[in-house]
């Protein structure tokens, strides 16, 4: 077997591996999911974790090749770094977590495990003894230009969709952080009006029965994902502001109090705008392609949308 390839090679060899990656990804989590599932990151069929986890097994095993033993410890711990770092950026980056051992025993911050990593060290040993014997008969079978060629168009498609799914990644980040401020500067509006209420209670009751006899029926939901989103979020201001309404008409005390509330929720109206369909559907793509992505800070935000993608289907 020779190990002594150009970087034309290797880059080819990236691509293979990618492209076996996410074959066996899809085929995975579509038999888990009973539907159809284009897993990974980008759009197109690469899985760059098995791609550059591939390359990190041939390079780190090399010089022990001949002894499965070292093939599967040397293996184990190369792929194991590397997915733990590129979880760890992808995490910090990104806020959100597109795979997560945290339920799994032996896992280091939810990014790595002992199962995990005992498969990597399997896949060493299949790889270097089963996959990579034809695939380095299919690299390096190809004409030196041909192969040139394939490897130039390849990473300029790789490139062009890897700064699309970035894009998609950081709509998302935006997405959730705005669901999530908003969720809190209504729980914090609920809040106060609840304080203030409590000495506001007198004559509600009667001015209610006469508003009720008058009250209009809130409009249906609109279709999409971020309309939901945007009409639960008013419905939410519209009940508190009624709320104020009924105080400030009643003549209750706190009118002054009762009326800064009343701008804190016009304001918040106004930012439901920036809840745009379009990141929403960016975002939605990159959910769909990564079904158990999980995020800490997010959490609350992230359940939402996927509750919503949920209901779509």
């Amino acid at each position: 077997m020779v190990f002594h390839y150009t970087f034309i090679q290797w880059v080819l060899f990236f691509f293979c591996y990618c492209l076996i990656g996410w074959i066996w990804e899809c085929f995975y989590v579509s038999v888990r999911k009973r539907e159809w599932v284009n897993r990974g990151f980008l759009h197109g069929p690469v899985l760059p974790i098995y791609g550059s986890g591939a390359l990190i097994v041939l390079l780190c095993t090399i010089s022990v090749r001949d002894q499965i033993g070292l093939i599967f410890l040397f293996g184990m711990v190369g792929a194991t770094l590397l997915e733990y770092v590129t979880g760890a950026c992808m995490g910090r980056l990104f806020r959100v977590r597109y795979w997560d051992y945290s339920h799994l025993p032996l896992n280091v911050h939810g990014y790595i495990c002992l199962p995990v990593s005992l498969g990597w060290g399997a896949f060493s040993v299949f790889l270097m003894r089963g996959i990579h014997v034809p695939v380095e008969t299919l690299v390096l079978g190809i004409p030196d230009r041909m192969a040139e060629i394939v490897a130039v168009v390849c990473s300029s498609v790789f490139a062009v969709d890897f700064t699309l799914s970035f894009g998609e990644a950081m709509d998302l980040r935006d997405l959730l952080a705005r669901l999530t401020d908003s969720n809190e500067k209504i729980h914090r509006l609920q809040k106060r009006l609840e304080v203030v209420s409590a000495f506001a209670e007198e004559g509600v009751l009667q001015y209610q029965a006469r508003r009720e006899a008058r009250r209009l029926s809130r409009k249906e939901f609109l279709e999409g994902i971020m309309e939901r989103q945007r009409e639960n979020r008013r419905i939410m201001l519209v009940e508190l502001m009624e709320k104020v309404n009924e105080y400030m008409e009643a003549g209750q005390e706190k009118r002054e109090e009762l009326q800064k509330v009343k701008a804190q929720i016009e304001q918040e109206w106004k930012n439901i705008g920036a809840l745009t369909n379009r990141s929403a559907r960016r975002s939605a793509r990159l959910l769909h392609r990564n079904p158990n992505t999980v995020s800490k800070k997010y959490a609350e935000a992230l359940k939402q949308v996927q509750e919503m993608l949920k209901k779509k289907k």
